[in-house]
């Protein structure tokens, strides 16, 4: 706070403060008294203690402020001042008075500093003493209050953060009180409502009414196996001369009280675990993937452990026979727990399961079923004595075990599994578990079918493509067939080399609009008939033509085919195109020139005549023929696409395998949305 000087001038005092509650309530003078206890530093504090402008005390006796200071000194002052300067530091109750001859006691704080020019300065900072009688009783009920009360009490700073608790919120939240300090109140509780605490204490804390005995359901983070019911009462924090806003609260566990909220919470937590499921379970086609969804949808509140495990059925269409071992195979797993539980679920991947095991009794019945994990347990289910006593060491105490039944047949099993730190599972979870298992099934089921129906499309597609292409000594040809990925289905790409009589030689690419087994097959259909067409040594329009009617005959719709004959001895290659992207040429100074006179109609639609382009092809040139996986994507152009590879080709480097390599390797994303395949052809000259 500003000081004044003699001689008017204000300066800033040795303390520099900012208004707040407590000054305003507990006035504080300060003043300086120098070498001859006359009054050289006062404070704004000092002229509404004492009543004394700054023109009227500084230069002055200090003893005008003390009560004995009528006479011609003042052994109060003279006794603060010298205690002051040989102490360093001293404090007491001295009897004061104000101009109007007021007497009060008053407390006083007294210390020496070097004031300007090496003067000894007394310094003193007083309060009347009924003022600090007052705020230290008031802070000494609130620490008794906050120290002893069995009613959890609470500030939160404007944006919920915990400022203050007592130790019986604490108790309430599980954790110490120093964990809560600074970290927002969201982090202890755990809510059901959909925001509805949070908001309700956000509007408090804008300066909205308080709330006044409000029930609400939680648990909290330090019991996860304890749903509690509080009865809330929150109020704005004064912001009074300048306080910090916030809110301050009072929590009253009435749990047993109020049961009835506890169940409806505890439903409440079914229905969005079962909600929050449905949205992250068959978000992929990926059987693996769909199986780890359940399993992290499950964590942590509902389970402290999960595994997905699906049936090796020796025939599908047999039925189950709880006679016989049932054998396994885990797929997807997870804990929150520490080791050995981490072992114990991702340990292994084949199991085994005796006649007689939970597990058998489950399926005997078609219903999820819980089971407390003791040695009877371990030793109906568990073969491996080295599993059975990770399992005892993992700290689970209980499992629930559901069928995953899609379709009427059994696909697997979902286990889910709880520490002794959580109570058991209940009739609710096994219902809930039922639930879950039903609705993954459907997905997992959706996913292995699809599984099966790729696996046969990409069997069917490697099948029909070359494993070996022709080979000859004009022409070197480095070609590249890259799968798309698990999520998409495979598409209908084809390539092939073929051999004509003296010496020529055929690069044909072909792409077959839409995926799966169909798209497959007709690939394989083009491809074997190009070959034989070719063979009848027909011009490249002429081949497409018939190609044209073969597919229509066969029903295939939609398909690309690029169709190239280069003979080696004049240099010239004849090329024509079933609306098949362009071929490129690298040139041997460096230049790509894209060939794109004849690009046709593509075949299956009939109708459209094709022609065939005759071009020469430098010595050392080479051909890039490739499918639109390469050049087509998502959100980018075909030219852009086109502009792309025209420049990886120039940057990448001579030999053949590494420039293929290269350009996929900058071309493709990872991981392909879609079937590629890339022919690069390097032409030489027969002598």
């Amino acid at each position: 706070m500003p000081s004044a000087l003699p001689g008017g001038e204000e300066a800033h005092g040795p303390f520099w403060s900012e208004p707040g509650a407590l000054l305003e309530h507990v006035p504080v003078a300060v003043f300086g008294l120098d070498d001859g206890d006359l009054v050289c530093h006062w404070g704004p504090g000092a002229r509404d203690l004492f009543g004394y402008d700054s023109t009227a005390v500084l230069s002055k006796p200090g003893a005008v402020l003390f009560a004995d200071g009528l006479r011609s000194g003042s052994d109060s002052c003279a006794r603060l001042t010298e205690r002051g300067r040989t102490l360093g530091y001293w404090r007491g109750r001295l009897t004061a008075r104000r101009r109007d001859a007021t007497i009060f006691e008053c407390g006083f704080r007294a210390f020496s500093m070097r004031g300007a020019g090496g003067r000894s300065v007394v310094m003193v900072l007083a309060s009347r003493s009924d003022e600090l009688d007052r705020v230290k009783t008031n802070l000494a009920f609130l620490d008794a209050l906050f120290e002893t009360c069995p009613i959890g009490l609470v500030m939160l700073d404007p944006d919920l953060r915990y400022v203050h608790l007592n130790q019986a919120l604490a108790d309430m939240d599980g954790l110490p009180i120093e964990a809560h300090l600074g970290r927002p109140i969201d982090e202890f509780m755990i809510m059901s409502d959909g925001g509805e605490y949070r908001n309700m204490l956000r509007a408090v804390a804008l300066g909205g009414p308080p709330v006044v005995g409000a029930l609400v359901g939680t648990r909290p983070r330090g019991h996860p196996d304890r749903d509690q019911v509080r009865s809330v009462s929150f109020f704005p924090l004064s912001q009074a001369v300048g306080s910090r806003p916030g809110v301050g609260g009072l929590m009253v566990d009435v749990t047993d009280r109020e049961q009835a909220i506890l169940e409806a919470t505890a439903g409440r937590r079914r229905l969005a675990l079962l909600a929050e499921a449905s949205t992250r379970i068959g978000t992929t086609l990926d059987l693996n993937l769909t199986a780890q969804e359940l399993v992290d949808a499950s964590m942590p509140d509902f389970c402290d452990g999960a595994v997905v495990e699906l049936v090796e059925w020796m025939d599908e269409a047999a039925e189950f026979d709880p006679g016989l071992p049932l054998f396994t195979r885990r797929i997807a797993s997870g804990t929150i727990l520490p080791p050995p539980a981490t072992e114990l679920v991702s340990g292994v991947e084949s199991l085994r399961y005796p006649p007689g095991s939970v597990i058998h009794d489950m399926l005997r019945t078609g219903r999820a079923a819980s089971a407390v994990v003791d040695e009877e347990f371990l030793a109906r289910t568990v073969l491996i004595e080295s599993r059975a006593r990770l399992l005892a060491e993992s700290g689970l105490a209980c499992v629930l075990i559901a069928p995953l039944i899609a379709r009427g047949t059994v696909q697997g099993i979902a286990m889910f599994g709880r520490s002794a730190d959580r109570p058991a599972f209940t009739k609710d979870d096994v219902s809930l578990a039922g639930e879950l298992a039903s609705r993954a099934a459907i997905c997992l089921d959706n996913a292995r079918l699809y599984s099966r129906v790729q696996d046969i499309s990409i069997t069917l597609q490697r099948a029909l493509l070359p494993s070996v292409l022709a080979t000859s000594p004009y022409v070197d040809v480095a070609h590249r067939y890259v799968p798309g990925s698990r999520i998409t289905e495979v598409g209908g790409d084809w390539y092939d080399v073929i051999n004509l009589p003296d010496s020529r030689v055929v690069l044909v690419v072909g792409d077959v609009m839409g995926h799966g087994v169909s798209a497959a097959a007709a690939m394989g259909r083009l491809r074997i008939t190009t070959k034989a067409l070719a063979r009848h040594d027909s011009e490249p329009a002429d081949l497409l033509a018939e190609l044209d009617a073969c597919a229509q005959e066969a029903g295939i719709e939609l398909a690309t085919c690029l169709y190239i004959a280069y003979d080696p001895r004049s240099g010239r290659a004849r090329v024509a195109s079933a609306g098949h992207p362009p071929p490129l040429l690298l040139r041997p100074d460096g230049t790509v020139e894209t060939i794109d006179e004849v690009l046709g109609v593509p075949l299956g639609v009939g109708g459209f005549p094709f022609r065939t382009t005759e071009i020469e092809l430098p010595r050392n040139a080479t051909l890039a023929l490739y499918t639109d996986g390469l050049v087509e994507a998502r959100g980018r152009d075909i030219d852009a696409g086109l502009e792309a590879l025209r420049v990886e080709l120039r940057r990448a480097p001579k030999p053949l395998e590494a420039m293929a390599d290269h350009v996929l390797a900058s071309l493709l994303p990872t991981p392909p949305t879609d079937d590629t395949v890339l022919v690069l052809a390097r032409v030489h000259r027969a002598p």
